[in-house]
């Protein structure tokens, strides 16, 4: 059975050809191989006589060894009823952080390798939890407005599982984080900035249930 078959019958041939959504597919989980080119917008790693393509952030492509040496990237494989298309990064960090700009509305894999190749992961995450606007409007194809809704919805998505490991350890300073975080939320739909957001809250008393947050939030504004 060929990788495409795999995958198809995986999610589901009828309804991928149905929907014309992009599907992702986990059997694929690393490909280690010699470096038979480095191109513009990835590298080609040939493993038993085949060479596989995969798209790279030029974060990971400067990581890449040269032509003839062996590498091992981290794969994710982007099924499309008209095409399948690897993903490579050097690492599993990378790899994760590309997951959750999938998962944003409107955030493609072009888009989100875009964003992965202006920092490495590590100092993405620091730049979304600071919520650096500046840093994402910056990327080819984000505006002002679409790296404000990038930053509030993996703030979300990297926060959940960090506030559920922090809170089955009885953390305080947890439950504190969740109400600033969704009072930010809040205002944020509201049509505020996510820095302006961040200064109405910046003042308040973080132990505040998250309607006190918003109500006090709010009370400055106007005064």
């Amino acid at each position: 059975m060929s990788c495409k078959q795999l995958c198809l019958s995986r999610a589901g041939e009828k309804e991928l050809k149905s929907s014309g959504e992009a599907k992702d597919c986990a059997v694929i989980d690393r490909i280690t191989g010699v470096v038979a080119a480095k191109r513009e917008d990835g590298v080609v790693l040939e493993v038993g006589g085949v060479g596989f393509l995969l798209e790279t952030s030029a974060v990971t492509r400067r990581e890449v060894p040269g032509v003839g040496e062996r590498a091992t990237l981290f794969a994710h494989l982007h099924v499309r009823e008209d095409a399948l298309q690897l993903y490579g990064f050097s690492t599993e960090e990378e790899r994760e952080l590309f997951r959750l700009f999938l998962g944003v509305s409107k955030v493609g894999p072009k888009l989100a390798l875009a964003a992965l190749s202006c920092r490495r992961a590590p100092d993405l995450k620091r730049a979304i939890a600071a919520g650096d606007v500046g840093l994402f409007a910056s990327v080819p194809g984000i505006g002002k407005k679409t790296a404000e809704r990038l930053i509030l919805e993996l703030r979300e998505k990297m926060q959940a599982p960090a506030l559920a490991r922090d809170s089955s350890r009885g953390d305080t300073e947890v439950a504190d984080g969740g109400a600033v975080a969704l009072a930010r939320a809040a205002l944020v739909e509201l049509g505020y900035s996510l820095q302006e957001a961040d200064r109405l809250l910046a003042p308040l008393d973080a132990n505040l249930p998250v309607e006190e947050l918003i109500r006090e939030a709010l009370a400055k504004r106007v005064s």
